[in-house]
């Protein structure tokens, strides 16, 4: 905490959207407690002044320019093993959302709860509490059994939701075009899609592939 205001609680905002960042600062000014300290528009930014301010809790972007969130988050953890995080996105996949906690975000938020939910959420993190809505928890629990893409079958319906066919994406892996469609294979039992489009939507609603 900030020497002085020993009661208030500080936070940085990461996010590469001036509204976002706006619109955070337009609710933390309501609140006694809880002081914005500084803002961030990129993942470097986030870090840098995560070091220079020390803030009680930080509120995290996942797609960001240049350093993505969650390897910032996985950055400033590593120096900084204390450090409280929380998500604030517009996307609720179960796998996006595994996958800022395992770089060690303590909380995920909804931009579009931010305002009903923002300030609890923050006191919540500030006092060691994790922070998952509801819909994330049972997406996470609904998947908990399901076999996980490979990284390679990851980095196909990557290529698939570019547009690419088989003998495309196989040019571009330097593999044959046997391989893919086995992979594809995979990826469709795993996901339980109907077809490629399908796999393509799922991907992008779980947060295994970024839209």
């Amino acid at each position: 905490m900030t020497q002085g205001a020993q009661s208030l609680i500080t936070v940085l905002v990461a996010d590469d959207h001036p509204l976002l960042r706006e619109g955070v600062a337009a609710i933390l000014a309501h609140e006694p407690d809880i002081l914005l300290i500084a803002e961030a528009a990129t993942g470097r930014e986030a870090i840098d002044l995560f070091r220079a301010h020390r803030p009680d809790v930080t509120l995290m972007d996942l797609q960001m320019p240049g350093v993505k969130g969650d390897e910032a988050i996985k950055s400033i953890r590593q120096k900084f093993p204390d450090a409280r995080i929380l998500v604030v996105t517009t996307y609720d996949g179960d796998v996006r959302a595994l996958r800022a906690m395992k770089a060690g975000a303590c909380g995920y938020l909804l931009k579009n709860k931010l305002r009903k939910d923002l300030p609890n959420a923050i006191r919540s993190a500030f006092t060691g509490r994790a922070c998952i809505p509801d819909e994330i928890a049972r997406a996470i629990a609904e998947h908990s059994a399901d076999d996980q893409l490979t990284q390679r079958e990851v980095e196909i319906l990557a290529h698939v939701a570019d547009g690419n066919a088989n003998k495309e994406i196989a040019a571009k892996l330097s593999i044959a075009e046997e391989t893919v469609k086995t992979h594809m294979g995979n990826i469709l039992s795993k996901l339980a899609a109907k077809d490629r489009t399908h796999a393509v939507m799922i991907g992008i609603r779980r947060g295994i592939i970024d839209s």
